[in-house]
C-alpha cells in the first residue's frame, strides 16, 4: 500500500536540501524533544543552531542574511518537523514574521532585523490575538499613543507562539481612535533588556506541548517611533491581510505532512500487530481504512503542491490558500483520528507518535484564522 507522495516540485537541489533538513531534524531537535515537552520549550540554542546551518529564513534575499531560496524551503523545513509531531520549534511564525519585515518594513528595519533573525539570534512572534479579541483583529484594545520619538504601548496579548523566546516581537495595536481597521498599525519590539515588556505564563495546551506558546504584557513600553512597521501609521491591517496567503500555505504544508506521518506510522504498526491470529493488515476492515486514508494523503499532497507552487509563482490568491488551509486541517483532523483508532489503545498513549499527531492536529483548525473564517473568506470570493 506504498504510495508515491513526492512533492510535485522536488527536484535535485531541494532533495539535498531536505537531506540537511532531515539530519537536523533527526539528530538535532528530535533528540531533545522529550525534554522540550516537559519544559515547555525548546530553548535558544536550537535556534541559533538552525541558523548556523541556514535553515532559517531560506526564503529571504541573501542581502538580507537569509538563504536567498523560495517558499520551497520554507515547506521542508515544516513538512520533516510535522511528520514528525515536532511542534517545538515554530519557524512557520518566524518565517512570518520575517516576511512582514521584508515586504513591508522600511530599509532601515530590514537591515536592523532581518540578519538577525536567520541567524538565530532573534526568534520571531506575532501578538495579535487579545484576551477579547481572536480572529476579530479589528476589536484589538491594545493601545500605542505617540509622545514625540516614542510610542507608549499598553495591552495584553495572549496564545503567542515564541513568546518566551521571542527576541522580536511584532505587536498589532491600535495608534489611532479611528474605528475599525484604520486605526491599526504594527510595532516592532525588541525584547531584550525593554522596561514593561513581561512574559506570562507558558499556556498549558492540549498538543503542541514543547511549543512555547504563552501570554505576554505591555505596560507603558517605549517604542520608537522608527520602529513603526513601514514608517506608515493605520497600515497595519492592510498589512495583516496581504501575508495571509503565505501563513495559510505553510498551514497545509503542516497538514498534508502530517497526514503523511501518521498514514506511514499506521502502516507499519498494522502490519507488525496482530489480532485472531493474523497482522491486522490483512482484516478487511484495516484494508479498507487504509485504502480512504492513502487516498486522502494522495489528493492532499495534489493540492499543496499546486499552491506551492503558485506561491512561487506569485499567483496564489486568498481565497485559494484559505480552501488549502480549511481543506487540510479538516483532513488531517479525520485521518489522525482513524490512524488512531487502528492501534487501539496503544494509540492513546503519549509515548506513540500518532497521540502527539492527534493531539497537535486539533489546533490546525483554529489558528491563522478558524474554519468558520476560512468559509467566510471563500464564500466572499466565490
Amino acid at each position: 500500500m506504498a504510495i508515491n507522495l513526492r512533492p510535485s516540485w522536488m527536484d535535485e537541489d531541494l532533495e539535498t536540501y531536505t537531506d540537511t533538513v532531515v539530519r537536523f531534524v533527526e539528530t538535532e531537535l528530535q533528540p531533545g524533544d522529550e525534554a522540550a515537552r516537559k519544559r515547555g520549550d525548546v530553548g535558544r540554542e536550537i535556534w541559533r543552531r538552525a541558523g548556523q546551518l541556514g535553515l532559517l529564513c531560506t526564503d529571504i534575499p541573501e542581502e538580507y542574511g537569509g538563504a536567498g531560496g523560495d517558499f520551497r524551503h520554507e515547506a521542508i523545513m515544516f513538512d520533516q518537523m510535522s511528520r514528525r509531531a515536532l511542534s517545538g520549534m515554530a519557524t512557520s511564525v518566524h518565517s512570518i514574521v520575517a516576511h512582514y519585515l521584508l515586504n513591508h518594513g522600511t530599509p532601515a528595519q530590514k537591515a536592523r532585523y532581518l540578519p538577525r533573525m536567520a541567524s538565530g539570534e532573534l526568534v520571531g512572534a506575532i501578538a495579535m490575538t487579545e484576551p477579547g479579541a481572536g480572529s476579530d483583529l479589528q476589536g484589538v484594545r491594545t493601545r500605542a499613543v505617540r509622545h514625540g520619538d516614542h510610542y507608549v504601548l499598553n495591552g495584553a496579548k495572549t496564545f503567542i507562539s515564541n513568546g518566551l523566546l521571542a527576541g522580536l516581537v511584532l505587536v498589532v495595536a491600535r495608534t489611532e481612535e479611528t474605528p475599525g481597521a484604520r486605526g491599526i498599525s504594527i510595532l516592532i519590539v525588541e525584547t531584550a533588556e525593554c522596561a514593561g515588556y513581561r512574559v506570562g505564563r507558558l499556556l498549558d495546551k492540549l498538543g503542541m506541548k514543547a511549543q512555547d506558546t504563552a501570554e505576554l504584557f505591555f505596560d507603558d513600553v517605549r517604542v520608537p517611533t522608527e520602529n513603526l512597521l513601514g514608517g506608515e501609521v493605520g497600515r497595519g491591517f492592510a498589512q495583516l491581510m496581504s501575508d495571509l496567503p503565505y501563513e495559510r500555505t505553510l498551514i497545509g504544508v503542516g497538514s498534508a505532512a502530517a497526514i503523511e506521518g501518521a498514514y506511514a506510522a499506521t502502516l507499519d504498526y498494522v502490519r507488525e500487530r496482530k489480532a485472531f491470529g493474523q497482522p491486522l493488515a490483512e482484516l478487511q476492515n484495516t484494508r479498507f481504512k487504509l485504502a480512504g486514508i492513502a487516498t486522502t494523503a494522495k489528493v492532499a499532497r495534489a493540492f499543496v503542491d499546486r499552491c506551492v507552487e503558485d506561491m512561487v509563482a506569485g499567483r496564489l490568491d486568498t481565497a485559494t490558500a484559505s480552501m488549502l488551509k480549511l481543506w487540510a486541517s479538516e483532513q488531517q483532523g479525520q485521518v489522525v483520528d482513524e490512524c488512531l483508532q487502528l492501534f487501539g489503545g496503544y494509540g492513546y498513549m503519549n509515548e506513540y507518535l500518532i497521540a502527539r499527531l492527534y493531539a497537535d492536529a486539533r489546533v490546525q483548525r483554529i489558528y491563522g484564522g478558524a474554519s468558520e473564517i476560512m468559509r467566510e473568506v471563500i464564500a466572499r470570493a466565490l
